[in-house]
């Protein structure tokens, strides 16, 4: 317990709301944002979490997410990983009983994370102006509970990204997802791309936003 008083975290926001993405959209969802971020993809859409947040003990999280009668839990970012922190969270988290994702960039170790945690990674296409960040050794920490995925900005990005999932033969490691960038690439020419090749994938299209829009907080 005096681990969780001691400890803490730069919290950007912690809010309730439906989870618009992976295996686990629409379920109402505990979302706990970090502060901070060592990437700058050019479609990011929560860059106010890059900086600023309020400085948290680990007990005041855990009291923060228990105000919310759900299991469902979501660590995010920024780069959640980026705060050395986040490790104890996530595992005090799963040991409170919740059902944990963590929603990461790829470009962290994830070697250390609680095998208890879904794992939702990010693979950075070229179109994310991040792809040289890609820290590939991160597939190998990968189970079927996890998820990888790629956000799309364009036909290049995609036909990227098939290679990607061929070459490394990523649906034998667990579910893909692909979405595309909000406002930038049509999602019904998306998922007739999908269909035409018939990839192992799901297609995701960002529920929140098409509930809420793209503010803070959703």
């Amino acid at each position: 317990m005096q681990l969780l008083e001691t400890t803490t975290l730069r919290i950007s926001e912690i809010f309730f709301s439906l989870q618009g993405e992976t295996s686990r959209v629409g379920l109402p969802t505990v979302f706990v944002r970090l502060t901070g971020c060592p990437l700058r993809c050019g479609y990011c859409d929560t860059s106010y979490a890059f900086s600023g947040g309020e400085v948290l003990s680990m007990a005041t999280i855990l009291s923060k997410v228990a105000c919310f009668n759900t299991n469902y839990v979501t660590v995010t970012g920024g780069e959640p990983l980026a705060q050395k922190a986040c490790l104890v969270l996530l595992t005090a988290l799963c040991d409170a009983g919740y059902s944990v994702s963590l929603e990461t960039s790829g470009a962290m170790d994830l070697s250390q994370v609680d095998e208890r945690v879904c794992k939702v990674m990010d693979i950075k296409t070229p179109g994310s102006g991040e792809v040289s960040k890609n820290m590939w050794e991160n597939l190998s920490c990968l189970t079927p509970v996890d998820e990888v995925k790629f956000v799309l900005s364009d036909e290049a990005d995609y036909q990227w990204a098939c290679g990607i999932i061929h070459n490394k033969k990523l649906h034998q490691r667990c579910p893909i997802l692909f979405s595309p960038v909000y406002g930038n690439l049509d999602p019904v020419t998306l998922a007739t791309w999908i269909l035409r090749d018939q990839l192992p994938v799901r297609m995701q299209i960002q529920m929140h936003k098409l509930l809420w829009g793209e503010g803070p907080g959703h």
